[in-house]
């Protein structure tokens, strides 16, 4: 059965989609795992990463279907050779109100029920979730064997990461209490400031091994990956190597 692996803060821009998406494509293409990744953010971004189409190309054959039906084997699109795609886009705004007024059950177990068909098909299930600390996030800590928490060496990003941990622990509390936090991967806006430097210690400082030993650093090439794609893009392996080391790391812990 598959391993499912949620990453999330509730804090835009921090790299959630980037190192979810980065990370499927690992373990799928340099692992020779089978992995499914699950796009849980209505803005669609990693859909757009993984497929480089536009997300309207996926209307109504999205992870929002598949919630409704609690059917996700119908809804699942083929990136490459081990790597398939729950994809989302702007419908799954109308998640919660859904799921308000129309569903009758638990509202946090649907995510979970959803993928129950599939997670024998898989090695492993990658979460993308929004920057909220919403439904669509609950139920991918719901559903997760473990998650990551992502932090950005931002002011914004320390005051998230305190409330996002407790939430964590909430779900882990009253919903899933199989869910292990698997870390902190620290990520560093500008390796030249002094102030991002000091936040990723203080982190460290304050979660100590809880954080990851890789510190992610932002690249062009990295940058750029949601322009170029994975597929012949020739700076893709150096974009990667600090990427590798995370996995190996992530793979140790779940």
């Amino acid at each position: 059965m598959a391993k499912v692996i949620s990453f999330g803060i509730q804090k835009g821009g921090s790299s959630k989609t980037t190192t979810s998406g980065i990370v499927a494509y690992i373990l799928s293409q340099e692992y020779g795992k089978k992995v499914l990744a699950v796009d849980l953010d209505s803005q669609g971004n990693l859909t757009e990463l993984l497929t480089q189409q536009d997300i309207y190309n996926f209307h109504e054959k999205t992870v929002f279907e598949a919630l409704k039906e609690k059917d996700a084997h119908k809804y699942v699109h083929n990136v490459s050779e081990g790597l398939d795609l729950l994809t989302a886009e702007d419908h799954l705004a109308r998640f919660p109100s859904w799921l308000y007024e129309s569903y009758r059950g638990n509202r946090s177990l649907v995510l979970k029920e959803t993928l129950e068909n599939v997670q024998d098909e898989y090695d492993y299930i990658i979460i993308d979730t929004p920057p909220a600390l919403g439904d669509q996030t609950i139920n991918a800590l719901a559903a997760s064997d473990a998650v990551v928490a992502m932090f950005e060496a931002s002011k914004f990003c320390y005051s998230a990461i305190g409330r996002f941990l407790e939430t964590c622990i909430h779900v882990q509390e009253l919903v899933n209490k199989d869910m292990k936090i698997a870390g902190i991967l620290r990520s560093l806006i500008d390796a030249r400031r002094t102030d991002n430097k000091a936040l990723i210690e203080l982190i460290e400082e304050e979660y100590g091994e809880l954080c990851f030993e890789t510190i992610m650093t932002r690249t062009a090439a990295i940058g750029r990956l949601s322009i170029n794609g994975f597929q012949d893009n020739p700076e893709l392996n150096q974009g990667l190597k600090l990427y590798r080391e995370f996995v190996k790391e992530l793979i140790e812990r779940v």
